[in-house]
């Protein structure tokens, strides 16, 4: 079992089974929804995810996702697409050891900000990953 919190503790969540789709995004909506260069995420099965302390804020951030975040401290947790709804996408710096998920490629680099290099030899898409 994966847990998790936003930065303050105010919401706390788990996630079970096995991790998928551990990723660097670099998209803009990523970027602008955390103000990072990008953010690192793995994705679960809907069914394996559930908020254990609190409840988040949700934010319908384009025309077909919504992201959730604490309403005390604003840390993004979670991500959820309408064309994979039964998959949930959890920020993994959340997570209370990160290193538990590391990311397996970067997506999106099409727009990674030119400053950023990535040196680490993972794969790299420049949009989403073919599923």
């Amino acid at each position: 079992m994966l847990n998790g919190a936003c930065s303050c503790g105010a919401v706390r969540f788990e996630a079970g089974g096995v991790p998928f789709h551990a990723t660097c995004c670099h998209c803009t909506q990523c970027r602008g929804s955390t103000g990072a260069p990008f953010v690192a995420w793995f994705s679960v099965n809907r069914a394996d995810f559930r908020f254990t302390h609190g409840s988040p804020t949700r934010f319908r951030s384009s025309a077909r996702g919504t992201r959730s975040f604490c309403p005390q401290c604003g840390t993004q947790l979670t991500f959820e697409s309408d064309d994979y709804p039964d998959e949930v996408d959890v920020t993994t710096s959340s997570l209370d050891d990160p290193a538990q998920v590391p990311p397996q490629d970067h997506t999106y680099v099409g727009s990674r900000l030119p400053w950023v290099v990535l040196a680490d030899g993972l794969p790299q898409f420049l949009r989403a990953r073919e599923r």
